[in-house]
């Protein structure tokens, strides 16, 4: 080895692991919300695991706790701005959040309900909007940085066929995600989306079971494939850890290339 090859630095990479940070996953309980969980306390997050049902997050934690990892249980409606702001106060800081809680009610725009729609930007918008405001309080008061994460969806950058109002909530949620990031920026605290295209769950079962949409679906993603949940579990543990330590403000679109093109 000559002189001048030791004298080589080379750049130390950051690290994916998040042990010792504590994490808030809503809509905990199934879906692309359980799989962000996993990978969080996969990667040694202490995480909170938020949902509705409090038997199915009891039976949860207790298998998380089986693989060694570290999980507490939330109930929480997170369209109960209240209850939510308030559990979140006595619960945290916490420094990374994942708010997976969502409604999708779908039809053609000429017939949508009033209902419909309030009942979707009241959990999409509104409950997202004051979730992510209660966690960033804690951590402002604690005088801490952290990750917060809204899952939004690619059609929250594009129109989706029966999918107006749907649409409309997430490019609201990419719209407080940029001003939330940049008011914040100063204390550290980042905030991001992740933008999931058409992902095999329960939910999305009925629209997997119509073959012709299934069709349309698999003609935009380019890849050629409908996306798992699976996919989105990398995608969170990024944003959450200091990969991703410059990242703020943005969505990172997890769509198989749909909007590309």
């Amino acid at each position: 080895m000559t002189r001048q090859d030791s004298d080589i630095e080379l750049p130390e990479p950051p690290s994916f692991r998040l042990d010792g940070r504590r994490a808030l996953v809503t809509g905990a309980s199934s879906g692309i919300g359980l799989g962000c969980a996993v990978a969080l306390a996969a990667a040694g997050a202490e995480v909170t695991l938020g949902a509705r049902t409090a038997d199915r997050l009891d039976a949860l934690a207790a298998a998380f706790g089986e693989r060694g990892w570290q999980a507490e249980v939330l109930p929480l409606d997170v369209a109960d701005i209240e209850a939510t702001a308030a559990a979140v106060a006595s619960r945290g800081p916490f420094e990374i959040l994942i708010n997976s809680a969502g409604l999708a009610r779908h039809g053609p725009a000429d017939k949508t309900e009033a209902a419909d729609f309030d009942a979707v930007m009241n959990l999409n918008l509104r409950g997202a909007y004051f979730l992510t405001q209660a966690v960033a309080r804690g951590l402002i008061a604690a005088g801490k940085s952290g990750s917060l994460m809204n899952v939004s969806s690619q059609m929250g950058h594009i129109g989706g066929i029966d999918r107006a109002f749907y649409c409309a909530s997430k490019f609201a949620v990419e719209g407080f995600t940029k001003a939330m990031a940049i008011e914040w920026g100063g204390h550290g605290i980042r905030v991001n989306t992740l933008c999931p295209t058409f992902v095999r769950t329960p939910l999305t079962q009925s629209t997997f079971d119509d073959p012709d949409r299934v069709r349309w679906i698999e003609e935009k993603i380019k890849l050629g494939r409908v996306g798992e949940i699976s996919d989105v579990m990398g995608a969170a543990v990024y944003l959450a850890s200091d990969a991703s330590a410059l990242v703020t403000g943005t969505a990172l679109m997890v769509d198989g290339g749909w909007t590309a093109g």
